[in-house]
């Protein structure tokens, strides 16, 4: 593991604050700590390997989930069909987390260990887009899009670890570094009736066949429904739910079909003495049984620790983004927090998401307050793809409105002051009718903001450079 475990102990005696503990809890969390501590090398181990597995178990739970249907509905899909979002959601909407307002959703979960998969994408007409695609470790191993390989009408193999053969031609190979894959494709649109309906389109000449049904007839069959499966519980709750023996039988069984890289050998190697070994199932008899309620609490926890020594999180004007998501080489512990709190990032050429949960000030934003969020003249974010500013409680859910905007951005026609600076007004009632379209409604209470930057410049100014940071919100009045 790329973390000292000495800091590790330093730090997560004092991360009370840090991972938003309670006082109530924090005795609970200091305890299985402590016995972590004194349970010996064994026990670090055990901890690495879940940090290590943490992407690839929580990828195949939420496949699991995602593909338990018969037909696609919603935001659910068999394997090897495509999910097609077809509005955005509004504040009614609670299947996931920090859902957003300004790309369609067309995704969907295929094995390519047996049988490459084709996926084709059409003439997009100068519309942003992106196909990122997911190995079982969360890594964006190819994204097809308007930065990389343009909007011209587009045609790829996806093939598994181990797959040799021929291509028809015109198709160019994509090889998946496992068998698992998730595309997560999203396309742009402003949300308009005549914007919906040209998005659908394009949506519906999105097509995916296995290889051996390309330019054939070709009607998925029906998913497979598995009643066992628990469609309720949110995937990060079913995971941490799992004991360790339970997590590394599971690690074990996918590591068969979902090789690790070769850079993870080193780390690889050294499980083996608590019974994890590639192309084996897991041995339990190789693990304390004391560790199989202790080593999934601690883990967890020392996964969200990322937030206060991580080396790729900055944290600035009260913003914080990852710096280094989609591809995460052998930086396991920022590979898990990913997965904990954003499954499924771009890479960060294509997208950075600052988030800000305290004002410029250091204190909760509170919709009895009013805020502001200046960018100077020609600062406003820099990206050629396109960027938004998302109001969330403090559940991370769209926030009920007058005039139902849970987004702002430059598609709302924004007002310049007179230097040619740009001001957003953050609060709940309307700040006036000559202010309402820089105006982002916030709720009663708590709430959270995240910046949206798609394909961010990378030369300056940029966010990924730090030649371009994004300003503060400062409270301005309270009522």
């Amino acid at each position: 593991m790329t973390v000292n475990r000495r800091d590790v102990f330093a730090a997560l005696l004092g991360a009370g604050s840090t991972l938003a503990l309670a006082r109530s809890a924090r005795a609970e969390f200091e305890g299985p700590l402590l016995r972590g501590v004194e349970a010996g090398e064994d026990f670090w181990l055990a901890t690495d390997a879940y940090v290590y597995g943490y992407p690839l178990v929580t990828m195949e739970m939420t496949r699991r989930i995602i593909t338990n249907v018969a037909s696609p509905v919603g935001t659910h899909g068999p394997m090897g069909q495509f999910i097609k979002l077809r509005e955005y959601p509004d504040a009614s909407f609670r299947d996931v987390t920090a859902p957003n307002a300004d790309t369609l959703y067309t995704t969907a979960f295929i094995d390519v260990g047996d049988e490459p998969w084709v996926i084709s994408i059409p003439d997009m007409k100068d519309r942003y887009f992106l196909f990122p695609m997911l190995d079982g470790w969360t890594n964006v191993f190819q994204v097809p899009g308007k930065r990389t390989t343009g909007d011209k009408a587009q045609t790829y193999a996806i093939t598994g670890p181990g797959w040799k053969g021929t291509l028809p031609a015109g198709i160019k190979e994509y090889k998946s570094p496992t068998s698992i894959v998730w595309i997560l494709g999203r396309i742009y649109c402003t949300g308009t009736r005549e914007d919906y309906a040209a998005v659908h389109g394009l949506q519906d000449e999105c097509k995916l066949v296995p290889l051996s049904s390309y330019g054939k007839p070709y009607t998925p069959p029906p998913g497979k429904v598995d009643a066992s499966i628990d469609m309720k519980t949110a995937v990060r709750e079913q995971v941490n739910a799992m004991d360790a023996v339970a997590y590394f039988t599971l690690l074990a069984q996918l590591l068969k079909r979902n090789p690790p890289a070769a850079a993870d050998a080193p780390e690889l190697a050294k499980f083996a003495k608590i019974g994890l070994e590639p192309g084996k199932d897991f041995d339990s008899s190789k693990l304390d049984a004391a560790f199989t309620k202790r080593i999934p609490e601690f883990a967890f926890n020392r996964i969200m620790l990322q937030f206060k020594i991580g080396k790729a999180i900055r944290n600035k004007n009260g913003w914080a983004f990852d710096s280094q998501t989609g591809i995460y080489g052998t930086d396991y512990p920022n590979r898990a927090l990913v997965t904990a709190i954003g499954l499924g990032a771009n890479r960060t050429q294509d997208a950075v998401y600052p988030t800000s949960l305290k004002d410029a000030d250091g204190r909760d934003y509170e919709g009895k307050n009013k805020y502001v969020m200046r960018f100077a003249k020609g600062q406003l974010p820099p990206v050629a793809g396109f960027w938004s500013l998302t109001m969330y409680d403090a559940d991370y859910f769209f926030v009920q409105n007058p005039i139902n905007r849970y987004s702002i951005s430059a598609r709302q026609n924004l007002k310049a002051n007179s230097d040619g600076s740009v001001d957003l007004y953050v609060q709940k009632d309307s700040p006036g009718p000559d202010k309402e379209s820089n105006w982002l409604p916030a709720p009663a209470g708590k709430f959270v903001l995240m910046l949206r930057m798609y394909w961010p410049n990378e030369k300056s100014p940029s966010i990924l450079n730090d030649t371009w940071t994004v300003p503060p919100v400062r409270k301005v009045s309270s009522s």
